[in-house]
């Protein structure tokens, strides 16, 4: 047979450019949020983007939950907080903060208190967020004495910075370790607890609605000054030996590692029975961390929450 002639295959069709992948979308900007602050005043606070905190630790959670800062008071810098927000403008102390000052940073939301960061009464930021909210600034106020108030105040930061996950790290993860820590505290024991601030003019005693007196009050213990109310008054070095508590907690002013022993030498020479106390012959009289209790622990409220167990139960 012939041969006959053939024809070449025709060439395969060249592949279709893959598609380009769709850019990632922007993130949406959170939405309004509404809350009552610490006065009882509705703020609705959108996405603010110049954002000034007047108290330390109130930067820092701002911070935490993912905001950044055009300016703070004063105290943010001296005390133990890592801030990231460096070289902003400072507004003065919190005690008093400048109205001037905040006003030229053109803030569009303002963090102020209604405590006295322990300074008493006279130190209330109120009158200056009035005076701010009369020139059109939005301003919160909050009150952090103890964990459950941070943990509101940081969900309520979360919201308007719309950042969950800071909330799941710096508030969800630490209230299980803590609620953990309150767990495992032994039934049937209340220790009686003395919880002082020392400083250069004696010694100013803590109740249980204090910062240190609420976490004593929530491992079991009982708080002195919570049984006698005249010690929040007049501190009495008498009442105290009658009282004879079983563990003594001291928060200098400062940073003195031995606050206790310097104390306990201080005391005894002005009254010997004070070397008797059942909670110095136990070894219970003890100085805490000043960086966890004269200054609001924040992400490490954990730490402090087993340091005032380790005093009571180990």
């Amino acid at each position: 047979t012939a041969c006959g002639g053939g024809t070449d295959p025709a060439p395969a069709p060249e592949p279709a450019p893959a598609p380009e992948p769709a850019p990632a979308p922007e993130p949406a900007a959170p939405g309004p949020v509404t809350f009552t602050d610490s006065r009882g005043v509705t703020v609705t606070v959108e996405n603010p983007q110049r954002v000034v905190a007047c108290m330390g630790s109130f930067a820092h959670i701002w911070e935490l939950a993912g905001g950044t800062l055009v300016g703070y008071s004063d105290d943010t810098l001296t005390g133990s907080y890592e801030i990231k927000s460096q070289g902003v403008p400072t507004v003065g102390d919190f005690s008093a903060p400048n109205m001037e000052a905040i006003i030229d940073l053109d803030p569009d939301f303002v963090i102020m208190t209604t405590g006295s960061g322990g300074r008493g009464g006279s130190s209330s930021q109120t009158d200056v967020a009035a005076a701010l909210e009369q020139a059109g600034i939005t301003v919160a106020t909050f009150n952090v004495t103890t964990f459950a108030d941070y943990l509101e105040m940081l969900e309520i930061c979360c919201r308007i910075t719309g950042d969950e996950a800071a909330y799941a790290t710096y508030g969800q993860a630490v209230k299980d370790r803590v609620d953990a820590i309150i767990a495992s505290v032994p039934a049937g024991q209340s220790p009686l607890v003395l919880v002082g601030i020392t400083y250069s003019g004696g010694m100013r005693v803590q109740a249980g609605t204090t910062m240190p007196g609420s976490i004593v009050v929530e491992l079991g213990g009982t708080d002195l000054a919570d049984v006698d109310r005249s010690l929040l008054s007049e501190y009495s070095m008498e009442s105290v030996i009658e009282a004879d508590p079983d563990v003594i907690l001291l928060i200098a002013m400062g940073n003195s590692d031995d606050a206790a022993a310097k104390h306990l030498a201080e005391a005894t020479a002005q009254n010997p029975a004070w070397a008797d106390l059942k909670a110095v012959k136990s070894g219970k009289y003890l100085a805490l961390d000043p960086a966890l209790f004269m200054y609001k622990p924040c992400e490490n409220w954990d730490l402090a929450y087993q340091a005032v167990y380790d005093a009571l139960y180990k």
